[in-house]
């Protein structure tokens, strides 16, 4: 198995256009790593220079202790499994697994043990004869990871694999990828622009915008301590409440005004507060997850979330209502402010309803509105400037 080391990897098309812009990153021996960002940010042609289909324009890529910027992708000890699937349509499934291993002149009788193994691990033993046109969705993309198993590589390379999957399969597949990790013991380096992908199935995450790293963090510090808007507003379904607030000088502390005409305010937690104490007097935009702005029936039903005094308590409107289960989507009118709130299922709303609803205040994110990076404890964070 093998560690890899980005170090200042840029590249850069004619005319001057820059895909990725000076990434750098340690990704270690067996970890899984998923690069994610909206569409053209640069993760895929990343994951492409690291198999050597495309040319690194500058900066040094090591595979192990090796300097593979010159080394062909056949001799980089890689396997990519692509979107589309890539299989040989005239080829049965054994075949397709097997290809590669019979151009490096490997015996017969390890080639069919390595097949038959990863069919096994694959459950698609009982497919070995077939074509992939007679096969569905989910049963070709467990042949093209079969394909890559049988190469025993030292490092994985998937480029939005289950993205042409329906979402029932997709969460299947996605539970599957993450056991095969496991059970494997390789690195995986996996690229979607699907944030829920990214947030189930990386030890580490890598949030792309316009070529450059945003940040790099573990998935449960990338959605609560988010280094600037644009992580923030990624991660995190429904989208973050982003609200223009001022923070101000309060009787009881440090607060952050809202609304029109600033007549509602969030009295900020003491470690906030501290943080926010340069800003006192300026405009900031202020961070509320839907989670954590909560709904009328929780005061009731939850002494120990019921908001405290100063808290900011709205009067807010539905405009929708999605119950999506056990829980339960608002979109909401409040202050003069579109808001999502989401909470449990235990009522049902419908548009034009009222209802009252207020911030957690030892959950709100403060940014600053001029750079957008986090008002916070930066050296806690693994972010760029």
């Amino acid at each position: 198995m093998a560690n890899l080391s980005l170090r200042g990897i840029n590249k850069t098309y004619p005319g001057n256009v820059v895909a990725v812009d000076d990434f750098s990153l340690e990704i270690a021996d067996k970890e899984f790593i998923v690069f994610v960002g909206p569409s053209g940010c640069g993760k895929s042609t990343t994951l492409r220079m690291i198999a050597g289909l495309e040319e690194i324009t500058s900066g040094e890529l090591y595979i192990g202790d090796r300097l593979v910027n010159d080394v062909p992708p056949k001799d980089r000890d890689i396997a990519m499994v692509f979107q589309n699937y890539a299989l040989y349509p005239h080829m049965t499934v054994y075949k397709n697994m097997s290809f590669a291993l019979e151009l490096r002149k490997m015996p017969k009788d390890e080639i069919k043990r390595r097949v038959v193994e990863a069919a096994r691990i694959l459950d698609i033993e009982k497919y070995l004869d077939r074509k992939p046109k007679a096969l569905s969705g989910g049963q070709r993309q467990r042949v093209a990871l079969g394909r890559a198993i049988v190469r025993d590589p030292a490092v994985f390379l998937l480029d939005e694999p289950l993205s042409n999957l329906d979402a029932k399969l997709r969460t299947q597949m996605r539970a599957e990828i993450s056991k095969l990790h496991d059970r494997l013991g390789a690195t995986f380096i996996y690229v979607t622009h699907d944030q829920t992908e990214a947030m189930t199935m990386g030890d580490r995450i890598v949030v792309m915008k316009d070529g450059v790293i945003q940040q790099i963090d573990a998935p449960l510090n990338l959605y609560a301590n988010p280094c600037n808007i644009f992580v923030a507003g990624f991660i995190g379904s429904p989208q973050i409440n982003f609200i223009d607030a001022k923070i101000v000088q309060s009787e009881s502390g440090i607060a952050a005004e809202f609304g029109e005409g600033g007549k509602h305010a969030v009295e900020l937690s003491a470690d906030k507060a501290e943080l926010a104490k340069p800003y006192i007097g300026r405009e900031v935009i202020m961070g509320i997850r839907p989670e954590h702005l909560h709904g009328e029936e929780i005061f009731t039903e939850t002494q120990s979330a019921r908001p405290k005094a100063g808290a900011g308590i709205l009067d807010a409107t539905v405009e929708l209502s999605e119950m999506m289960g056990a829980e339960t989507f608002l979109y909401l009118s409040a202050a003069g402010l579109p808001l999502v709130a989401r909470i449990s299922s235990r009522r049902s709303f419908k548009h034009g309803d009222c209802v009252k609803i207020a911030p957690d205040a030892s959950k709100v994110h403060l940014f600053d509105k001029e750079t957008e990076l986090a008002i916070c404890d930066c050296q806690k964070l693994q972010a760029r400037p």
